[in-house]
């Protein structure tokens, strides 16, 4: 007789069906091959929310009433489709800082630019996929200066079962640094732009948007991180403060930094870190070898290079190390009575330090992570960034530089003026005609000794100007720092591209000496660079991205005096080149 074989009831066939699509609902990863991406699906709110810091109250914008945003998690190759509402009477846009959104620039986000704002009681879906980046990025609110407020971490983790590119560690943390104020920054800026002088400042730091400690009524506020000794600690750092940049340090201890804007670097070791806001840096913390009978502050404040006012104030978090598991009651009572280390930071302006920290930044430049800088360029541009004044209006008193000016900022002196239609919809369907033009100048019209004496004439130029690029151009640019109205150092950010940093240097670039020192071999790579008080620095990219890109200083105030540009880049020949149509829900001005 056969034997006898088994056949599955529809009984058995229901249960392994529902089973797995529980798996699958529960952990779509491993359903999916190895080096497959999952599409992630994200709902955010835009609501008001009354928040508490320094004993004030104020009513904030906030996503899904969380401040800081709720973090996105994500592996590299997934799809993310993000809905956000809008419950709130501002209109906002988001944007998601540093993803190369390739073939995707409908859904990068600055308002006016890439999209019309999302006005109240309207939604839109942010739909892009992560490609060939892991690391940490944030997302923020691009829509005047609500992003003080609305911003969060992006997660990216290598696909599954890549590994990291230094030792694993026990656990990731992120740190988000940011500002917080008092009073309702719109208000602030308003008021800035109807003066024409320089904003109010920030009334705290924050890590993860507590103050800490060292701040009035904020004992309660202080953000905490716990760990065991003889540990690898994975800090992914993002700076969305306002308009600072910041040293941040902890106490007793020195950090590897591993990694900037989501690019991988060669590991280096600092006891203290300069982060400016838009950045993102990775860093390994190792612990001490057992419990050291002490807790350690950890710092920041800001970097200051301008002659505006500003926050002069310090956060603080607190570094505890966990009790073994078999404390005794009198160490535990002890630890009531710890020693709290501080850590030293450097001086307000220490631009030497910063200059240090930023040339040990280089790329990895393995077979496995490349460094694609370009060798050859196609198109040299040199803009001149910086401050500069408006005429008072008439029977007005100002505040700016003197009562008769108002502060301005400017690329090549021309004044970003923002549009009231969104340019890539106007280059897309070439409705160009009273939006843009595409004469914004390569150069200085009217060269100048740019960190030296200041010209007489300190007024700028307004205008909607773009630069356009053929796809695949080859593109250096200059990036000037001029002494006007004070040199200063200037964070400038690239949407939709990385660019790799090929040289620095203070006083005025010299083009017949300085590219003989360009770094063509491991350059870092990342999306927001700042260039130095008094300097220079040279980017190399390849416009292989259809669409328009914003390029603007991240420190807020100076976006919204005027220094940020665009960048058209036409379609290429093949489909993969191009850009599509727009969705159906893009928000309408």
């Amino acid at each position: 007789m056969a034997p006898a074989t088994f056949q599955p009831s529809s009984f058995h066939m229901a249960v392994t069906v529902f089973g797995l699509i529980s798996m699958f609902l529960l952990f779509p990863e491993f359903i999916v091959p190895a080096n497959a991406g999952i599409t992630r699906h994200y709902n955010f709110d835009i609501v008001k929310k009354n928040v508490t810091r320094l004993c004030h109250t104020k009513s904030i914008v906030a996503i899904n009433g969380q401040f800081p945003g709720p973090a996105i998690v994500a592996r590299e190759g997934d799809q993310l489709l993000i809905r956000v509402v809008n419950h709130v009477q501002n209109n906002i846009t988001i944007h998601w800082h540093g993803i190369r959104q390739l073939q995707t620039g409908w859904a990068d986000g600055p308002a006016y630019v890439t999209q019309c704002p999302i006005q109240t009681g309207q939604s839109y879906v942010y739909n892009f996929t992560i490609t060939g980046q892991r690391g940490t990025l944030w997302y923020h609110a691009h829509s005047s200066w609500l992003r003080s407020t609305v911003y969060g971490a992006i997660i990216i983790l290598p696909k599954r079962f890549a590994p990291y590119p230094f030792v694993k560690p026990e656990k990731e943390v992120s740190i988000t640094f940011g500002e917080w104020f008092n009073v309702d920054t719109e208000a602030i800026v308003n008021q800035a732009l109807a003066t024409g002088g320089g904003p109010n400042v920030s009334d705290a730091y924050t890590f993860n948007g507590l103050p800490g400690p060292l701040y009035n009524c904020s004992a309660k506020d202080t953000f905490k991180l716990k760990v065991k000794p003889e540990k690898t600690y994975l800090l992914r750092l993002i700076n969305a403060a306002l308009n600072d940049e910041l040293f941040f340090s902890i106490a007793k201890h020195t950090f590897t930094v591993v990694e900037v804007d989501a690019v991988y670097v060669k590991p280096f070791e600092t006891d203290t870190i300069v982060i400016a806001p838009g950045q993102t840096t990775n860093v390994l913390l190792k612990t001490k070898s057992e419990f050291p009978n002490a807790t350690f502050f950890m710092l920041a404040r800001p970097y200051v290079t301008g002659l505006g006012t500003f926050d002069n104030s310090t956060t603080a978090g607190i570094l505890e190390y966990e009790l073994p598991s078999k404390s005794s009651s009198f160490l535990t009572n002890s630890m009531k009575k710890l020693q709290l280390f501080k850590p030293k930071l450097p001086i307000l302006n220490d631009t030497s330090f910063v200059t240090n920290f930023t040339n040990n930044l280089r790329s990895i430049a393995t077979r496995q992570f490349p460094c694609n800088v370009p060798q050859k360029v196609d198109k040299q541009f040199f803009f001149t960034i910086g401050l500069g004044t408006n005429p008072c209006p008439k029977n007005q008193t100002c505040q700016g530089p003197s009562n008769s000016t108002m502060f301005a900022a400017s690329i090549n002196n021309i004044s970003f003026t923002m549009p009231t239609t969104a340019l890539l919809q106007a280059h897309f369907f070439s409705q160009s005609n009273g939006v843009y033009t595409t004469d914004l100048p390569t150069k200085p019209l009217i060269p100048f000794n740019y960190t030296g004496t200041p010209p007489n004439n300190t007024n700028v130029s307004h205008g909607t100007k773009m630069v356009v690029l053929p796809f695949n151009t080859s593109v250096e640019l200059i990036m000037q720092d001029t002494s006007i109205l004070g040199a200063e150092s200037h964070p400038l950010h690239l949407h939709g591209f990385n660019f790799f940093v090929v040289g620095q240097g203070f006083g005025n670039y010299n083009p017949n000496k300085d590219p003989a020192n360009f770094n063509l071999v491991d350059p870092i790579e990342r999306n927001t660079v700042g260039v130095p008080s008094g300097g220079w620095t040279a980017i190399r990219f390849l416009a292989d991205n259809p669409g328009v890109w914003f390029m603007h200083c991240h420190l807020e105030i100076h976006t919204t005096w005027g220094l940020k540009m665009a960048w058209a880049v036409q379609d290429g020949k093949q489909s993969n080149q191009k850009l599509p149509p727009p969705p159906s829900d893009l928000p309408k001005c």
